[in-house]
This record gives C-alpha cells, structure tokens and sequence, in this order.
C-alpha cells in the first residue's frame, strides 16, 4: 500500500492497542504527518502512563470501546501486537474497503535492509539472540526485534541503517503478512501451540507458512531435517522457489545435508557445508543447558554465515552462550536441590525438550492458562522422569486428566503454593523444573513476570 514513508503524509491511519508498540507507532506516524487516531478498549484512567508517552502528539482518541464509524473513516488500521485480527470489527472494516494490517507487516513495507526472519514454535528467541551474537561478535552492523526485543517500528524511528536485521517472528505477526520478504528464514520446528486462538493445528501451521510467501531465488531457507511437520512444509512450492539449508543431529543425515549444504551434529562437533569447504565447531563444552540448543546452535550460525560473521566469532559464541533468562535457566542450589526456570516453556512441545535436558529425579512445576492443548504426548516422559507433578492454575484439571497418571500428581491452589510444594517434595539430587506449558494470562500478566516470580520464591528457601 505504501513503500515510503513520505507515502504517509495527510494519510487517516488508526492504531489499535495503546502498549509500547502503539505508543512507538503513533509516535513514527506523526513524525511523518499521517493523520493519527488511537483506539482501545481500555480506559483513560487505565492507559494514563501510556498516554502521558504521547501527551505532545497531535492525535484523535477512541477509547474505551471502538466506535464503527471512525474505523471506516481511515485509510489504513495498524494492528498493535496481542490484538486478534479476528474481531468483527475488523471484519467490518474490511468489509467496507478499509485496509487492515499489523505492525509487523506495516513496518517491514518501509525496511529495505536485508531481513533474516525465525519462527518456529519453540527456540525462536534463543535462535534469535545467537544470530544477533554471532554477527554482533563478527563486527556485523545488525539490529535485532521483532517478536523478541523492540518492535520494528522502533528500527525505522531510530535512524540507525544496519547491514542486516534479525528478527523474531511469531505466528500472530505473519498472521497479517502480505509482502515481508526475508532474505533469510530460519524454521526451528513446527507443534501445537496457540489452540485459544485458532480453531484448528491446520489453521496455525498455515498461519506460519506465510512466512514462505515471498520467497524467491535470493532467499536461503533454514530448516530442522529432524522436525516432519517442517520438512512436509518444505515440500512446499514456495520453499522451493529459494535455496534450503537443513541442520540435523542425526549421524545419518550426514550424507545428504552435506551434498545440498547445511550442517549435521556428530558427536561433539559440527559439521558445516554452505559453499564448497566443510568447516568443524566444537561443540563439547557449552556451558546452556539442553540438548536442544545444538539445534539453535546449527540454524544460528547457518543465518550468521550468510551475512558475514566469523568461524572465531560464532565459535566464540558457542562456547560462551549460556542460554536466555526463562529457557532453562538455573536458579540456585538449595539443600542439594537444583532449581530451573523455563517460564518461557508455553507448549507441550517445549515441556518435552526440557525433560530431555535431565536424566530423571525431576519434580516438575506445571499449568496456567488453559488454551485447549492436548497434553497426553507428554504421558512417558512423566513416566520417566518426574517423581512428582505439581499442577496450578486455569489448566490443572486439564493436565491432570491428560498426564495425573503416569506419576505422584498434586493439584494445588496458588503459584506459590505449588512451589512451597515442590520444595517440600524434594531429595538431595532432585531437579525441581517450573516448566509449565501453558502461557501465563490465568495469573499473570507474561511469562517474563511468571519466571521472576518462581526465582524470587526459590531465593527465599533456606
């Protein structure tokens, strides 16, 4: 719809949502003399520290509701992030010609800068923050957002012109996507996830795969050999369209990744293929937790590569990195007790990869806001590995009857109780895992503000 920023000037644009992306948003559309109004369903009162942000901006507001009429005055409605596009005043909109869109696509019509995008449905943001290392190590100028640090619109508004942006990229923000062309696309694997919002896994792998829209011959896609649901999208005439790097730690796979380029996991090491040497990177002595983080290791360094970073630079990295607060990160050691927080574990998928980080003796931390996830795959790694279950929040019942069996389960009435529980449940040896597989909306406002939580109450135990 628009290709330059001096395309907005006198142009009716809406912002929906007054969070930090809105804010950032009315803000970039009156430095380029767009005609702004911000809607939301909240209050005056309720906004009162967002609005103070914009208290200079000439803008109309909308507030407390949404009001038809004004949505069919504009020429472009900018979504911010967290908003559903299915809500039928959207419908309504579009229904009367009014372009909709979210911030995400709408920032990215103004980057001409090379993209390299993650999505996946688990190990996107520490794929992300390893890209943005490698290449930062490397000297590369790069900026790094998306779904994972600021907003793109924060890009544009800061002046700065980077070689390369690294952005995470969640399946609510491809959801509006029409022409984000990445020049780089890294999918990390593909599970269930987000059944509150879509009424089918159909309909949330297809949100993902329009990341692939775009894609032509100057695009490298980066796939997960060892994830079926993402090599049958890359049967996908779209993914087709570019080139396809595969990483993989199975031994096997050896042979075929090495012929069309990519990078297997034998051993301690990596092995390497994107033009005609094979590189080695040592991989026996990383310091984060969790085998899955090989995988995020051989997708970052695929990307970083393709833009410049070092062989010293992304060993370096591998070498040092210790993981992202709320993946797997370790709290403290208590009476002989480890403690884990992997807050950011939303899905079963990501419960899974972080039982496969411990052998056994794990007393797992559990539940929060019920969004319709079938929990039975998980039914023989409890099995195996949990002595107890802790259940909490809007989804215990749910777990309970999904899992309850295959271990010691306790239904428990509050967050804290549930870790005061585990705690008590606990033996010198013991892993004590919050990894609950549900978002944190039941109780708390993100998972950010569930994982700080669990660390300050572990760091109260004596």
């Amino acid at each position: 719809m628009f290709t330059d920023v001096a395309d907005l000037k006198d142009r009716k644009i809406m912002v929906v949502g007054l969070g930090r992306t809105g804010v950032s948003l009315a803000r970039f559309l009156s430095e380029h003399k767009a005609k702004v109004t911000i809607t939301d369903h909240k209050s005056r009162a309720e906004l009162h520290n967002a609005l103070e942000q914009i208290s200079d901006l000439e803008v109309d507001f909308d507030l407390g509701g949404h009001t038809p009429k004004k949505f069919l005055e504009q020429d472009l409605i900018v979504l911010s992030p967290g908003v559903s596009p299915f809500l039928k005043i959207f419908d309504y909109a579009r229904n009367h010609g009014v372009k909709v869109t979210g911030e995400f696509e709408f920032s990215n019509w103004f980057v001409k800068e090379p993209v390299i995008a993650i999505t996946g449905t688990n190990g996107k943001t520490s794929t992300t923050c390893l890209v943005y290392k490698m290449l930062k190590e490397s000297n590369v100028d790069v900026w790094v957002g998306g779904n994972y640090g600021p907003p793109v619109v924060d890009y544009l508004r800061s002046g700065q012109k980077a070689s390369v942006l690294v952005l995470e990229v969640s399946s609510f923000q491809l959801e509006h996507c029409e022409r984000f062309t990445p020049q780089n696309i890294i999918f990390t694997n593909l599970a269930e996830d987000h059944q509150d919002r879509y009424k089918s896994m159909e309909e949330y792998v297809n949100a993902k795969r329009r990341i692939f829209m775009n894609t032509n011959q100057a695009t490298t896609s980066i796939l997960n050999a060892d994830d079926n649901a993402v090599i049958e999208l890359a049967r996908d005439p779209s993914v087709q369209r570019g080139r396809i790097f595969y990483f993989s730690r199975k031994k096997a796979l050896e042979p075929q990744i090495m012929n069309i380029g990519g990078v297997v996991n034998i051993k301690n090491e990596l092995k390497v293929r994107t033009g005609p040497e094979i590189e080695m990177f040592a991989v026996g002595d990383i310091k984060a937790r969790g085998a899955h983080m090989i995988e995020n290791f051989m997708a970052a360094l695929l990307a970083s590569r393709e833009h410049g970073a070092t062989r010293e630079a992304i060993q370096k990295v591998i070498n040092e990195f210790r993981g992202i607060p709320h993946r797997l990160e370790y709290v403290r050691r208590v009476g002989g007790v480890e403690f884990f927080n992997d807050s950011k574990a939303t899905n079963v998928h990501a419960v899974k990869k972080a039982l496969d980080s411990f052998d056994e003796n794990v007393i797992l931390v559990m539940g929060g806001k019920d969004t319709g996830l079938n929990y039975e795959p998980l039914f023989d790694h409890i099995r195996k590995k949990v002595k107890s279950l802790i259940l909490f929040g809007e989804a215990k019942e749910r777990i309970n009857r999904d899992i309850g069996d295959a271990t010691e389960t306790f239904l428990i009435g509050t967050f804290e109780e549930a870790v005061l529980i585990a705690y008590q449940k606990s033996r010198i040896g013991d892993i004590v895992l919050l990894s609950p597989g549900c978002s944190s909306f039941d109780i708390f406002d993100s998972y950010i503000e569930r994982g700080n939580y669990f660390k300050e109450i572990v760091k109260n135990f004596k």
